[in-house]
């Protein structure tokens, strides 16, 4: 029993937390509810087109790379990405479109002679943002927030002095109001608020951390697709010796005197030391830990956005469109406003279309394009999604068909969708919200739940519904802060 582990989901921090316990000498097991790794990391395959499912942006490499050379591992021999030239294609109604060029000087240009807006504007955006990724990473990325070393570390010292500085006072559109004279640029600059599930007309101005890692760090793409990342992951932590059940949903965490000793599955026990909890944590309380005590002030937070993606094989190219594209809405406040206070979707959304086959031409038929397209949308309060969603699809469309100037309908020829419901589903997301609990407000990075529990001996958790949050390198980053809490 001393060496043992089980992780409960493979999702990218659950894999990643076999892996780190496997170095450390556990011999560990995966229970996952559904037949594959991954969790949102996933894909879909249809009719010959091939859709990374989840997450499609991929930024600060070097956290999965981290993980091969851990376990003394060459990085390539597993998994190979490259860096993009474009980072996203933006296109407005009025027919404006700029490109996001990973070079910034030659960013700022496209953006002064675009949209009128000063060049200089961008570079000290982005200074400010690499400003705010230097002083707040350290602090809320890599370290535990709910240790008191964490806030009495000279560097968590030296940031309490420039908090003004860093956007705690100021929402993020206002900053952005601040920093650029276009609407269209604020509005740009405003998206990062999604990659979060955030508002930007509620969260604070430190979200303007994100820009840093896809411009300064730089935004990349798996040569295989973006389910590579899981694979690769699945097959170091295979070859670390850890265990995968598939199939295997996990019914209880056990718990004897205040420590986890296991958990149950399929009626059946199975005992170990340290007991990883990868499940969204809203929903792990009220199945697996449904006899512990639970933390109702984490449990009654607002949760973040979720999606609606619609998997579209499109028999035709369209030489405008790159990677990641995004089709904005005009009024994208009154957006935002139905999405996190009215539960609904505004008529004029703003799309973002993904397309792999831009980079790996075998994700399409010749002379195709499959389309990840998708809005940001409320998570599940029991709407009438399926009206919903008839009237998005209608809508996203007619978007697509005014800015694109195109026909798009008799395009599409194989279909698929993912929505709140069955995001919820086949990932166990409370509500089907893409990042847990919002980030809505300045206090909402100390209101996720930390990487232990402190009612429960030897129980820990990871992944995007707890601290540092979601998105691919912060899923990973929970599952390093979690194993240093787990000692021999």
């Amino acid at each position: 029993m001393k060496k043992t582990a089980i992780v409960i989901g493979s999702g990218i921090a659950g894999i990643a937390s076999s892996i780190r316990l496997a170095v450390q000498g556990y011999q560990v097991e995966v229970f996952e509810a559904n037949a594959y790794p991954g969790g949102k990391l996933s894909e879909i395959q249809l009719k010959g087109y091939r859709f990374d499912a989840g997450p499609s942006l991929f930024t600060l490499p070097e956290q999965v790379e981290e993980l091969f050379r851990l376990a003394g591992k060459n990085p390539q021999d597993y998994f190979d990405y490259e860096k993009l030239e474009v980072a996203c294609h933006y296109f407005w109604e009025d027919g404006k479109q700029v490109k996001a060029w990973a070079d910034i000087n030659r960013f700022a240009e496209e953006v002064e002679s675009k949209l009128g807006e000063p060049a200089d504007h961008i570079r000290k955006a982005l200074q400010n943002s690499a400003y705010i990724y230097e002083h707040l990473a350290p602090l809320f990325m890599h370290r535990s927030l709910h240790q008191l070393s964490t806030w009495t570390n000279a560097q968590a010292i030296k940031s309490y002095l420039k908090m003004g500085k860093l956007g705690i006072f100021s929402t993020m559109n206002q900053a952005n109001e601040r920093q650029f004279q276009n609407p269209k640029l604020v509005q740009l600059f405003n998206r990062y608020a999604t990659y979060n599930g955030s508002d930007p007309y509620q969260t604070p101005a430190t979200l303007n951390i994100i820009p840093h890692l896809e411009f300064n760090i730089g935004a990349y793409f798996p040569k295989k697709g973006m389910h590579d990342i899981t694979l690769s992951l699945y097959q170091l932590a295979l070859d670390l010796g850890v265990k995968f059940h598939f199939n295997s949903k996990v019914e209880e965490i056990l718990v004897e005197n205040g420590k986890a000793v296991g958990i149950q599955v399929k009626g059946k026990s199975h005992p170990a030391a340290v007991v990883v909890n990868n499940m969204d944590m809203v929903n792990a309380y009220k199945t697996i830990l449904r006899k512990q005590k639970q933390p109702k002030k984490l449990l009654s937070q607002p949760k973040s956005s979720s999606a609606l993606i619609f998997y579209w094989g499109i028999k035709k190219q369209f030489p405008e469109l790159g990677l990641h594209n995004i089709l904005f809405s005009e009024d994208y406040q009154t957006e935002f406003e139905h999405i996190f206070k009215k539960g609904s979707i505004y008529q004029d959304p703003t799309v973002y279309i993904n397309i792999t086959s831009v980079c790996k031409p075998d994700d399409a038929p010749e002379g195709c394009m499959n389309w990840f397209t998708m809005i940001n949308v409320p998570n599940n309060q029991g709407q009438d999604w399926d009206s919903l969603i008839a009237e998005a699809r209608k809508n996203m469309i007619a978007k697509i068909n005014r800015i694109l100037k195109t026909d798009l309908e008799p395009l599409i020829e194989v279909e698929d969708v993912l929505e709140p419901r069955s995001i919820e589903f086949k990932t166990s997301s409370a509500n089907g919200a893409l990042y847990g609990n919002s980030s809505n407000n300045k206090f909402a990075a100390f209101l996720r739940h930390a990487n232990y529990s402190s009612d429960i001996k030897n129980l820990y958790f990871c992944g995007g519904s707890v601290h540092p949050g979601g998105g691919i390198p912060l899923s990973l980053l929970s599952a390093k802060i979690m194993c240093g809490f787990i000692k021999d």
